[in-house]
């Protein structure tokens, strides 16, 4: 019903922003991804929106970006996840990283979002397998199965996802496992 809004931004209260769309002022809930991207108070937003209507409230939700929105439509198809987990999901990981966590199968990484457990984090990955990547636009930046494997030992070795993803993305496109978990712990130990 209502996919986008442009207007005025009126008031920033983490989840949610105020908006003045010629006169009339939209509550918009919106993952802290979106929420750190906002320009200042005041100044001219646009964002596109999911508007959910339930018995007892009517909700809009809003995003920066077309993908943003689309994993979020992909997360409250799931049975048991509703808007506040997936604006949840969505606060604690970027797209990508959430399409790197589905592709490698990774419930150790959804774990780390808060009010995500052990048994939503394998839904969520036995769900959203195969229905995230080429819907939403994202590619997984792993272009093979050696890099998989270079990814998790680096995890395995207690680096976090930023640094391993960092390390990953110096190494060349043809690395063997070994040579590149090597050549990657070289360009962490900098």
């Amino acid at each position: 019903m209502i996919g986008k809004l442009t207007g005025q931004l009126l008031e920033k209260n983490p989840p949610e922003v105020l908006v003045d769309c010629q006169g009339v002022g939209y509550e918009v809930l919106v993952p802290m991804s979106t929420f750190y991207n906002l320009p200042a108070v005041g100044e001219r937003v646009s964002l596109l929106t999911q508007f959910i209507v339930r018995e007892d409230a009517q909700l809009l939700y809003g995003f920066a970006t077309a993908p943003e929105r689309q994993a979020f439509r992909e997360l409250i198809k799931i049975s048991g996840v509703g808007p506040r987990t997936a604006l949840s999901v969505l606060s604690g990981m970027s797209v990508q990283d959430l399409v790197q966590a589905v592709s490698l199968q990774q419930a150790g990484r959804l774990v780390k979002v808060p009010g995500i457990g052990k048994k939503t984090a394998e839904r969520l990955l036995l769900e959203l397998k195969g229905r995230l990547g080429e819907d939403i636009g994202a590619r997984s930046q792993l272009v093979n199965d050696a890099q998989a494997d270079i990814l998790q030992a680096l995890l395995a070795l207690g680096y976090n996802d930023k640094e391993a993803a960092a390390a990953l993305k110096a190494l060349p496109a043809d690395v063997g496992v070994s040579e590149g978990i090597k050549l990657a712990l070289k360009s962490l130990a900098k």
